[in-house]
């Protein structure tokens, strides 16, 4: 089974809707698209970015720059506003309603499923395994080879809560089993916090790869809402079916751009250090506490960890005014609290407000 035979057949049967830029040159007197002949904005900051008109849906210079630094082909590569967009494609383009499902390995990042329920397919359940919540890879082999309802493999590295990686070897055992089956969408908003490389060179071996990436976390740009699909042409070309006509903004555009270049990459380096530098204080101050019952380390910008408390304890940095995230009441994460690698001034007060919990009478 071929991608094209994953797919909807109403998704193949749709003809795309050819919005003014992209049926023709946005060069020239512009009068096909009924925009504003003038902006109303006066900012200098924005008068080169010409608001009055509509961006380009894909645009050639962004493209070039993420192709360019996910070592990709540009037709392999779709952007989108954020990876979230990009679930929300997959999903729509390869799930029937109440006919095909998605399968999800949680704990893991909650967009999987509830793309799946917008959609109406079902979700398919391969809970990590206790207590180190790795991943069970027998169980979702299983799973692909017992239920043909399954189009999507949702899959993430590293993953989110717990931070531990798919290794290369447990991917290919994925795709494989899943081969003529289903897409393994592989979720790397995390993936330059860790020293193994991406997966997008597996996708020439594998055509029902996909890799999702994202400007929102190591690209320090999560306000920009810029990510990008990237995979096999026929899948790219199947999103762009049904994608929205025009996905990012001129200024995010603009910005994504000047996130992403030579300054930014060096800036970087020093942001990816400073974080790494931080996560070892913080593991280093965690260890050996008391009434720390499990620790997650993993290999992104967050560390989990599991407390007898943890209502009590975000309660406790609340009033601090320390944001940590709760995950308790959550299947397989009881009592567990998530926090994210800040500045070191944030990550000292963190520190204290822990010293303080542990004092407290």
């Amino acid at each position: 089974m071929g991608i094209t035979d994953l797919a909807r057949p109403e998704i193949l049967a749709l003809q795309p809707y050819a919005s003014a830029r992209s049926s023709m040159s946005a060069e020239g007197i512009l009068l096909n698209a009924n925009e504003a002949p003038t902006m109303l904005v006066d900012d200098p900051a924005l008068q080169s970015l010409a608001l009055n008109r509509y961006p380009a849906p894909q645009p050639a210079a962004l493209r070039e720059r993420l192709a360019e630094l996910y070592g990709v082909a540009e037709d392999r590569l779709l952007l989108t506003r954020g990876s979230d967009e990009g679930i929300d494609l997959l999903v729509r383009v390869f799930c029937r309603p109440g006919q095909d499902a998605v399968a999800e390995c949680p704990p893991c990042f909650g967009m999987y499923r509830i793309a799946a329920a917008i959609q109406g397919a079902d979700v398919v359940t391969v809970s990590r395994e206790p207590p180190g919540l790795g991943l069970d890879l027998p169980g979702l082999c299983n799973a692909l080879a017992g239920d043909p309802r399954i189009r999507i493999v949702f899959l993430t590295s590293p993953n989110n809560p717990t931070g531990d990686r798919v290794t290369p070897a447990q991917l290919e055992q994925v795709l494989q089993a899943a081969e003529g089956r289903a897409l393994v969408v592989l979720d790397e908003a995390y993936i330059e916090f860790c020293s193994e490389p991406s997966a997008v060179s597996l996708i020439d071996v594998y055509p029902h790869l996909v890799v999702l990436r994202t400007l929102s976390k190591a690209w320090a740009a999560a306000g920009l809402r810029c990510g990008c699909v990237v995979a096999d042409p026929a899948v790219i070309g199947l999103l762009r079916r049904v994608m929205a006509p025009y996905p990012l903004t001129a200024p995010a555009i603009h910005a994504a751009l000047q996130a992403t270049g030579e300054g930014a990459r060096t800036r970087q380096t020093a942001m990816l250090q400073a974080v790494s530098a931080e996560k070892n204080r913080l593991l280093e101050f965690l260890a050996g506490r008391d009434w720390i019952r499990a620790l997650w380390p993993g290999e992104a910008n967050f560390v989990l960890i599991r407390v007898d408390d943890a209502d009590a304890l975000q309660g406790w940095c609340a009033e601090r005014g320390i944001r940590i995230r709760s995950f308790d009441g959550q299947p397989m994460l009881e009592g567990c609290l998530r926090l994210t690698i800040g500045a070191p001034d944030e990550m000292q007060a963190l520190l204290a407000a822990f010293e303080a919990w542990e004092t407290r009478q």
